[in-house]
C-alpha cells in the first residue's frame, strides 16, 4: 500500500525533477503474416498491428491519468521484417512497401514510433536481410513513425538508424 509520503514524493518529483515514463512498448509478432504476396503480406501486417494495438493510445493515456505520471511515447515494436518479408520481397523496394504499410498502422493507432524495421545479422546475413538493409535510407525517407536498425559486416560496427535521423553510412560492394 502506498502511504501518503510516497504520494507526496512522487508529486514533488513530477513537478520539481520532471518525472514522466519515457516509452511504453507494445510487442507484436509478425509471424503468422507471413505471406509469399507482397500486397497480402501488406495487408496482413496492417490487420495484424490496427486489430492488436487498438487501444495501446488510450490505455498509456489510462494509466497516465490513474497514476499522475505523464508517458511521452507510444511505441510498437515488431519482428524483425527481413524475416517477416523474406518470402515476399524481391526488391528493397519491396521492403519500402512494408514500411510504408507499417507507417500507415503506426498513424492509424496514433503511436509515435513503430521499431522493428530491421534484419538479424549477427550471425551472417541472407539475401533478405540485404535487401532490407538497402532499403532502410528509402524506407526512413518516406516514412515518419518507422524505426530501423541495421549492422554493417564490412564495417563490424552497429549503426542504428532512426526516424529521420541516420546515425551511420553502411556501404556495401556491389
Amino acid at each position: 500500500m502506498i502511504n501518503l509520503f510516497e504520494v507526496k514524493e512522487t508529486n514533488e518529483m513530477i513537478e520539481k525533477e520532471n518525472l514522466d515514463v519515457r516509452t511504453i512498448t507494445l510487442g507484436i509478432s509478425l509471424m503468422d503474416c507471413i505471406d509469399s504476396n507482397l500486397d497480402k503480406l501488406n495487408r496482413k501486417i496492417y490487420d495484424k498491428i490496427t486489430t492488436t494495438a487498438r487501444n495501446l493510445v488510450s490505455v498509456g493515456e489510462e494509466i497516465e491519468g490513474e497514476f499522475g505520471i505523464p508517458i511521452v511515447n507510444k511505441r510498437i515494436s515488431v519482428t524483425p521484417i527481413a524475416l517477416v518479408g523474406a518470402a515476399a520481397c524481391r526488391t528493397p523496394e519491396d521492403f519500402v512497401t512494408i514500411a510504408q504499410t507499417l507507417d500507415r498502422a503506426a498513424k492509424e493507432v496514433g503511436v509515435n514510433f513503430l521499431g522493428g524495421y530491421s534484419a538479424l545479422v549477427s550471425k551472417g546475413m541472407t539475401t533478405a536481410d540485404e535487401l532490407l538493409i538497402r532499403s532502410i535510407p528509402q524506407a526512413l525517407a518516406e516514412t515518419e513513425r518507422v524505426c530501423s536498425s541495421g549492422f554493417c559486416l564490412q564495417l563490424h560496427q552497429p549503426w542504428l538508424y532512426q526516424n529521420r535521423y541516420q546515425h551511420g553510412c553502411c556501404q556495401t560492394d556491389g
